[in-house]
């Protein structure tokens, strides 16, 4: 066993019920969970190892990921995509995607997790949704592995086509019996719902118009039958996904939802940007989460997801970084501050959303999306995921009266050491788990093969 001492924190933001601040903060670790949270002076001063904040930096709980396409990576800014709306950005984009091969996956698997755990990240789940050229989602689940982010892997799916009135191409489609296959395989082989778990598996038919209702319905079945295993898709992204909804389903996206048997506590949805005040209160009713993905949101003009009225009736909310070709970033941290921006902006109101109040939502929020009772505040028996931000910077001169706030009004890009599970992945501002450099440079060339084979 090994414990880790963190102390002379400027202030430590525990997330906890009592949402403490605490100043001069410290924690002990012993090796992957939390054992005393209080003031460095509580604290024992020996420990196998000590690091020394030295009064200058936050630290707070990782932050938590809930909704994602890491493979896009590879696609960011394509021309074709660039000014159109969800469904014009989906259809520029799946014949590029269709190229996608196992080492395409990797990389771009790795330089999405990568930049998610530099900004803050310490728990993700992405929704990988297509299989072309035998890509197999155990590549993304080792990938990711490797670089030591706790991870939810989604076994997601489209098998309605073109042909069928879906708006996938037939190419990129897959039978529904080896879906529901794939999906079993994966979860027998990987799913771990252990406390500190840092590998789950979730079951994602990609969204409405792209999966079946019976794919909808035996994918609930299945992932209810075993423990912990969680679903997840796309739901009322943008108008024209709610007027496909009525027209294919005779329903609006919350009743289709219900419909499938896709509301309840093991459920979270994409978006939900024009999710109706009806379907909010059931969503309430039943705890059925939802991933709030503002960036994407502006950048297909999709519109602003009610998150103040969703949160007001007891929607669980966590945080999406989305994309990444339809954001075109993966920082959390930024995340986080566009969804306090835009809560304000939507309801023309400056107290309806606080800077606390975005950051809660990037940590406990998103552990109650994911079901996760071991992560998303700092206490006792809790995991050992955190991360501390240097405040001896520019962007934070003049932030004395209230530096926690600050991580949220002003732009806050990478932090400076981040713990998963008690292992060190960010040092200094440096990954210790790859080699940066290497991994842009292979991320690079797989970008450009997966372009080339398109020209």
């Amino acid at each position: 066993m090994s414990t880790l001492l963190i102390k002379n924190i400027h202030t430590l933001v525990t997330m906890d019920e009592q949402r403490r601040e605490i100043r001069h903060g410290g924690l002990l670790i012993r090796d992957n969970a939390i054992e005393q949270v209080g003031t460095t002076a509580e604290l024992p001063n020996e420990a196998d190892e000590i690091i020394d904040l030295e009064d200058k930096h936050l630290v707070l709980p990782g932050l938590v990921n809930t909704h994602h396409h890491f493979f896009q990576t590879l696609t960011r800014v394509t021309p074709a995509g660039q000014n159109g709306d969800l469904f014009q950005w989906l259809t520029a984009h799946y014949p590029l995607w269709s190229n996608l091969t196992a080492e395409g996956m990797y990389y771009s698997s790795q330089i999405a997790a990568a930049e998610l755990i530099l900004s803050g990240c310490t728990t993700a789940s992405d929704h990988h949704y297509l299989f072309p050229n035998d890509c197999v989602l155990d590549e993304q689940i080792r990938a990711v592995s490797d670089l030591g982010l706790r991870f939810h892997a989604s076994r997601g799916s489209m098998s309605v086509g073109e042909s069928k009135g879906g708006l996938p191409p037939d190419s990129l489609v897959e039978k529904e019996a080896n879906i529901l296959k794939d999906s079993q395989r994966l979860i027998e082989q990987y799913h771990n719902n252990d406390r500190y778990s840092m590998l789950r598996i979730v079951l994602a038919p990609c969204s409405p118009f792209s999966v079946s209702q019976d794919l909808m319905r035996e994918s609930a079945a299945m992932a209810r039958s075993y423990s912990g295993v969680r679903l997840h898709t796309h739901l009322a992204e943008t108008q024209g996904d709610v007027e496909y909804s009525l027209s294919k389903f005779n329903l609006i996206p919350g009743d289709y939802a219900g419909s499938v048997g896709w509301l309840g506590d093991d459920v979270w949805h994409a978006h939900c940007v024009k999710l109706s005040d009806r379907s909010i209160d059931k969503f309430g009713q039943t705890g059925t989460g939802v991933a709030h993905c503002p960036c994407s949101n502006m950048r297909l003009a999709s519109g602003i997801a009610p998150i103040r009225k969703m949160l007001n009736a007891n929607v669980p909310v966590g945080l999406g970084v989305d994309g990444a070709a339809s954001n075109d970033a993966t920082n959390l941290l930024h995340e986080a501050r566009q969804a306090f921006l835009l809560a304000r902006v939507r309801d023309e109101d400056a107290s309806i959303m606080t800077a606390r109040d975005a950051l809660y939502i990037a940590t406990r929020g998103g552990a109650r999306v994911l079901g996760r009772d071991d992560i998303g505040y700092l206490a006792p028996g809790m995991a050992a995921d955190f991360i501390a931000i240097n405040l001896d910077k520019p962007g934070f001169v003049g932030t004395q009266s209230d530096p926690v706030a600050a991580l949220i009004y002003c732009q806050t890009d990478y932090v400076d050491y981040s713990f998963i599970n008690g292992k060190k992945v960010v040092d200094r501002g440096r990954l210790t788990t790859v080699e940066l450099e290497t991994l842009i440079e292979n991320s690079n060339k797989a970008a450009i093969k997966l372009a080339e084979k398109q020209l």
